[in-house]
């Protein structure tokens, strides 16, 4: 899953999912799985990081790729894809406004999503309250 905004207007953005096929010293290969462009083979490459805000004495930079592996994401980061399979795991209540809906509306049918709600205890329940 891609960390930071690289080219949106080729839907490479914050939260896009990708499958890597290539792994090179400065360039990662992959293709896309989610948003409007799925199945366009992208290039990801090794970024330098310098801070902007720094209140050090020095000047440092780091070089990354800006990617994460994904087996699982929040709820913000989920807004706005359409998803076959939904596992939603809440061991707390949801904390603002409209995140139950968010989670809950991203599914693209009833039979692909599951719903683990635990309480205090730890022992799993059956409603919740969207806030």
């Amino acid at each position: 899953m891609l960390l930071r905004n690289i080219d949106q207007t080729s839907g490479l953005c914050n939260g896009t999912r990708l499958i890597v096929n290539i792994l090179g010293s400065n360039v990662i290969g992959a293709a896309v799985v989610t948003g409007r462009n799925i199945g366009d083979k992208v290039y990801i490459p090794r970024m330098n990081l310098i801070p902007s805000d720094s209140g050090l004495p020095f000047k440092f930079q780091r070089r990354q790729f800006s990617l994460t592996v994904c087996f699982a994401m929040t709820i913000n980061m989920s807004r706005g894809q359409s998803l076959s399979h939904v596992r939603l795991y809440l061991s707390k209540s949801v904390f603002t406004h409209g995140q139950l809906y968010v989670a809950l509306s991203g599914v693209k049918s009833r039979s692909g999503l599951r719903v683990l709600i635990l309480n205090e205890d730890g022992n799993p329940k059956s409603s919740i309250t969207n806030v």
